[in-house]
């Protein structure tokens, strides 16, 4: 399935999915009003090396919490995810069983090449 977890009211989120010029047949979904489930964090840390590569660092909850203090494990990771949507590095494109996490300038542009080759 082809796929984005996004937040509508993030502006980043918005430009980049404009600029993707997406395919037909893609779902997206605003994970503040439809939250990530556990298989669908599950089915995301299959495409990737670790929950911690769909942690949001940036997150002001993660300041405010102190997460930044601790030492966090793997599962601590997927349960702040599943527990929050502000710990969900955005956007996250799933695309014919390949994964793009996140909004820098190298993961947009290798997302447009899969995404048009």
């Amino acid at each position: 399935m082809n796929k984005i977890y996004y937040l509508s009211s993030c502006n980043t989120c918005t430009r980049i999915i404009n600029e993707l010029n997406l395919p037909e047949g893609f779902q997206l979904q605003d994970i503040k009003t439809e939250p990530i489930t556990t298989q669908q964090i599950e089915q995301m840390r299959e495409l990737t090396n670790s929950y911690e590569s769909l942690f949001s660092k940036r997150a002001r909850l993660y300041k405010e919490l102190g997460l930044k203090d601790k030492s966090l494990t793997e599962d601590d990771y997927k349960n702040y995810i599943l527990e929050h949507y502000t710990f969900l590095k955005r956007p996250v494109i799933l695309y014919k069983n390949q994964i793009f996490i996140g909004n820098s300038k190298t993961t947009v542009e290798a997302t447009k090449l899969a995404l048009h080759e």
